[in-house]
């Protein structure tokens, strides 16, 4: 048997030409890559050629097709690309569509969820942020027509009249509407719930129809989030991960145990110590026993004292407060502050206390260690617990039966000797220092807590350890008898020290998001400008505009270019058209406008009752009418919703029209309907400030495992947004 051999590529090629009775040309990547993208049907508007030859302005270049071949034109044109049959492991985000903005327009790497045909092209983006707009519009959940009436002005067609599910599919498009059965009948999301679906004009309801003119699909965009709360959309979209070097990814790869800091973007912001004390309302959320200096109305002050009656923890069992009658009396004069003092005139000590579990299962001092500013040594004690020790803990305490056997230091006289070093200026450090605090039964006002100060990366309740810590801000190897000989204390309390230190020279928002992430804008204005044309203010690299209602967020409004704050959505408009061309005049925004415009439009989201006031939420926490406030505040008829988002759609094909070619517009919502779990998180909010000075059968307000798997399903809800995308 001959077994034949394989052809080659060019031979299969020479074939196809004589088949058709002409030599073909030899094939190039580009050309193979152009007949796939050509398969998508996402080829440049016939009418924008039309429109651009007519204005000379052809965007087309020359190629040689093979070697000695002809020439042919080819488009150069950028458009985004989606393959039908891609499918979607996760739910898009928010920081997705951040990195496409990136890509097009910085240093970013493609996005594996759609494809972009010559990037390089696109020369401007606008991002419109549009609260309000729920996929509920488009699968039928939400009526945006309004009822049909009989000539005798009876509602034909009310919801009661129409099944449940008839009324859900009524004018949807199938494949919204198969989409939603598929996610509506499992528990777990299906991959069909992920993908984009394509708009039709005739499918959608009249006031929607204008987006399929400037959008093929709709996305679905996941909010950022947990299972109770929603991040905010905004600051995930305007701040950005600082970009890291390979030397740097592959560093970390290599590194066990969190990851040192890269501080080549940070700049430090000198901050006083006395900026980080606790507040009140942060030492009750961490449990700690509040100081009687806290309460400055009678009232308070006696509900105080009747719950640390019933807790027993006032003096006639063993608790001792420092001699601080009011909060002033820390403040300390202007002339005895030495200039630039990070301390300002105040008293830091660094505690760390170890304990031992004695009987009735609580837990007793067996050592404490102070240290001050310096890091000096201002105590170190063991100390021997009134009550019979039942557990030593000594894989973590390191203390041991021998080494409590010759002491007579009691926790009395330990109180004593921090009667006499802590002072009102005076100010307490510690990691989870409230434990430390409870088992030497004190109180003292001015506390400083690095587990509060540096906030675990998922936020509250939960909280970093101190090793964790140390080993990514400090570059150091603490608690290495962890689980074996015991802790150093005195070695923590020299941590915490130094924590709060490094806050003090880095400032604020150092160990927050913010040493990870930088301003979009900022990293925008790294990357040299594409567009012709000199600003006013000299700007070399990209530039950058925010229009927002009222006056735009500070943190953003100082990183852009330029801010333009509005009134209404029609002016939100206006605010785009002139940052994306610039002013006629150019005495402000000049040069061909901006590259990158963030706008966001709220008329929707105030009408649909969906707009965050959390001064409203202070207000009425503890009001016993909320309920008939609520309910007073009810949802737009289907007539009033429709009209709104008719005009917002307006608004938003309004931007597309005057948008320049090679232009890329996204379009996101940010969260679903957020009111429900608005109303749980108030609702535990006042739970949680009753529990602690109510018994059970007293609160107006029960929490149970009930009200926990309702807020993770509103939460779930309120995450899901949506998006569009195009390129004009």
């Amino acid at each position: 048997m001959v077994r034949s051999k394989k052809r080659k590529h060019a031979q299969i090629t020479h074939d196809d030409g004589d088949q058709q009775g002409q030599k073909a040309p030899k094939l190039t990547v580009g050309d193979i890559l152009a007949r796939a993208s050509n398969l998508t049907n996402h080829e440049r508007p016939e009418s924008q050629k039309q429109e651009n030859k007519a204005n000379g302005d052809e965007d087309e270049t020359w190629t040689v097709v093979g070697k000695g071949g002809k020439k042919r034109k080819t488009d150069n044109y950028p458009a985004l690309v989606y393959a039908e049959s891609h499918k979607q492991q996760c739910s898009l985000k928010i920081h997705d569509l951040q990195k496409l903005v990136l890509y097009c327009l910085a240093d970013d790497t493609a996005p594996q969820w759609i494809s972009i045909r010559h990037h390089f092209g696109i020369k401007k983006a606008v991002v419109l942020f549009v609260p309000g707009l729920d996929k509920g519009m488009f699968d039928g959940s939400v009526a945006l027509n309004a009822p049909k009436k009989s000539d005798q002005g009876e509602d034909l067609g009310k919801e009661s009249d129409v099944p449940a599910g008839e009324a859900a599919l009524r004018n949807v498009p199938s494949s919204i509407a198969v989409s939603q059965a598929h996610s509506s009948s499992h528990n777990s999301a299906s991959p069909d719930a992920y993908l984009p679906v394509r708009l039709a004009a005739d499918e959608l309801p009249q006031p929607l129809k204008p987006l399929a003119d400037c959008f093929q699909h709709l996305w679905p965009v996941q909010a950022p989030g947990d299972d109770s709360r929603v991040f905010s959309p905004l600051h995930m979209m305007l701040n950005s991960n600082l970009p890291k070097s390979q030397e740097q990814k592959k560093a970390e790869k290599a590194t066990r145990g969190p990851k040192s800091v890269n501080t080549q973007y940070w700049q430090n912001k000198r901050t006083a110590i006395a900026n980080f004390i606790c507040s009140k309302e942060e030492l009750e959320d961490n449990d700690f026993v509040l100081h009687p200096a806290w309460f400055e109305d009678a009232v308070g002050k006696a509900r105080e004292v009747k719950r640390r009656e019933d807790a027993k923890q006032t003096a006639e069992h063993g608790w001792m407060d420092t001699e601080v009658e009011e909060l002033d009396h820390a403040c300390v004069p202007s002339q005895e502050i030495e200039q630039g003092s990070i301390t300002a005139g105040r008293k830091p000590f660094a505690i760390d206390c170890e304990m031992c579990k004695v009987e009735g299962d609580t837990m007793a001092l067996t050592r404490i260690s102070i240290v001050d500013w310096d890091g000096s040594v201002v105590m170190d004690e063991l100390v021997k617990p009134d009550e019979p020790i039942i557990d030593y803990l000594t894989q973590f305490s390191g203390i041991t039966a021998e080494k409590l056997e010759p002491v007579t230091t009691d926790l009395a006289t330990i109180q004593k000797d921090l009667h006499k070093i802590l002072t009102p200026q005076s100010i307490l450090i510690g990691h989870s220092v409230n434990s430390d605090l409870e088992a030497l039964k004190l109180t003292h006002p001015f506390i400083i807590d690095t587990s509060v100060l540096y906030q675990h990366p998922r936020g509250p309740p939960m909280k970093s350890s101190l090793k964790w810590l140390a080993q990514k801000y400090l570059c150091r190897e603490i608690q290495k008898g962890h689980g074996t000989r015991g802790h150093d204390s005195v070695e923590d309390a020299r941590a915490c020290l130094d924590l709060v230190k490094m806050k003090c020279e880095k400032g604020p928002e150092w160990g927050t998001s913010a040493i990870y992430t930088e301003s979009i804008f900022k990293r925008l204005a790294r990357s040299p400008r594409t567009v012709t044309g000199t600003l006013a203010n000299g700007a070399q690299g990209k530039t950058g505009a925010i229009i927002d209602h009222g006056s735009p967020e500070k943190n953003f409004r100082q990183m852009a270019t330029f801010s333009i704050g509005c009134e209404t959505d029609a002016e939100v408009v206006d605010g785009v058209k002139r940052a994306v061309m610039g002013d006629p005049d150019g005495a402000i925004i000049s040069g061909g406008g901006v590259d990158f415009t963030w706008a966001r439009m709220r008329e929707l989201e105030t009408l649909r009752g969906w707009k965050n006031d959390h001064r409203y939420d202070r207000i009425h926490m503890n009001n016993d009418d909320d309920d008939d406030e609520d309910s007073a505040r009810t949802d737009p008829s289907p007539t009033e919703l429709a009209a709104k988002v008719a005009d917002t759609v307006a608004h938003i094909r309004d931007v597309h029209a005057s948008l320049p070619p090679c232009t890329l517009l996204v379009v996101y919502s940010g969260t679903g309907d957020p009111r429900e779990l608005a109303r749980l998180q108030q609702m535990q909010r006042k739970f949680k400030a009753e529990y602690k000075i109510k018994k059970w059968d007293q609160l107006s307000v029960k929490w149970t495992d009930d009200e926990e798997q309702a807020m993770k399903r509103a939460c779930k809800k309120a995450r899901r947004g949506l998006g569009f995308m195009t390129t004009t």
